[in-house]
């Protein structure tokens, strides 16, 4: 029997810089990070601190299994509260371990040159070629579609215009939608799996009439993962005006659910100035204009097909 398990869980939701501490009990101090179930697959996107909690789960169903782990992982872009976690990744210590990891070259520089810079000495004890584990890090374009069989194998990523695209039951294939509205660009997922889709939009910020690229691409989502770090009082009137700087305020992720006609909004990227209390008050207002939003906190899992 296929496995048909598609389910998110929230590891990290804040933006920036990790926020620990009293005031974010309830909804989690750790940056971005979400563990993607996907049939047999495990798909990691992004690696903020919140990838070192969900590390230390894997590692112990290994050593509880013995099965080896087998992730892929997506970054949506290179900024550090979505990189700064992975050199604490301890399943890519591990010999057995083997991740395919994907994401945008931005600017020059190539997704593993960004990675092994970040754990050059004397800024980091061990260099990303001295991690045990199997790794095949790859560029990959808004041109390509990441294909995974259901049988487990290893994703394939092929070109949307030139090979033919697979298809089979029980297939998971992740789209990508380079967006701009984010400074250097960043990379919109969108996964399927059985006819449901989920797509993770952080990182992003509206536009006067909506993201049209973005409602299009999310277009009958089952979840819209949308950011929302920002109030409209923030984005418009904070010192200094939020504007340009790449986020989303809370209404700018409604009116593109309701445009894309998504069935679920989960509202992520949270800012560090907004603590739980502030959260739940934000939730309410979200919910009063689209009654399936709710603001994503860490160890929350969702069902993609509920």
């Amino acid at each position: 029997m296929l496995d048909q398990t598609f389910s998110v869980t929230f590891w990290g939701v804040r933006g920036g810089y990790p926020k620990p501490g009293p005031t974010t009990i309830k909804f989690g101090g750790n940056t971005t990070c979400l563990e993607i179930r996907a049939g047999p697959h495990l798909i990691i996107v992004d690696a903020g601190t919140g990838i070192i909690g969900l590390g230390e789960k894997l590692v112990a169903q290994h050593l509880a299994t013995g099965k080896p782990i087998v992730a892929m992982i997506l970054f949506t872009h290179t900024h550090h509260d979505h990189t700064h976690g992975f050199p604490f990744f301890t399943p890519a210590y591990l010999g057995s371990s083997v991740l395919h990891i994907f994401g945008p070259k931005l600017l020059h520089q190539g997704l593993e040159e960004v990675l092994a810079s970040a754990m050059l000495p004397p800024l980091y004890p061990v260099r990303l070629d001295e991690m045990s584990s199997m790794r095949v890090i790859r560029n990959v374009s808004e041109n390509e579609i990441i294909t995974c069989d259901a049988a487990g194998g290893s994703p394939q990523a092929r070109n949307v215009y030139h090979e033919r695209e697979a298809h089979g039951q029980g297939q998971v294939k992740v789209r990508i939608m380079r967006s701009y509205a984010h400074p250097q660009g960043i990379f919109i997922y969108r996964i399927e799996l059985g006819g449901k889709k989920l797509v993770v939009a952080t990182d992003v910020e509206g536009y006067a009439g909506g993201d049209k690229r973005l409602i299009k691409f999310a277009q009958g989502a089952d979840l819209l993962i949308h950011d929302a770090e920002y109030t409209a009082e923030e984005y418009l009137n904070g010192s200094p005006p939020k504007q340009g700087w790449g986020h989303s305020t809370w209404e700018m992720a409604v009116e593109a659910a309701q445009a894309a006609g998504a069935k679920k909004l989960a509202l992520v990227h949270h800012s560090v100035h907004h603590d739980d209390t502030f959260m739940e008050g934000m939730e309410r207002q979200a919910q009063a204009r689209f009654p399936a939003a709710i603001v994503a906190r860490e160890g929350l899992t969702l069902d993609v097909k509920a």
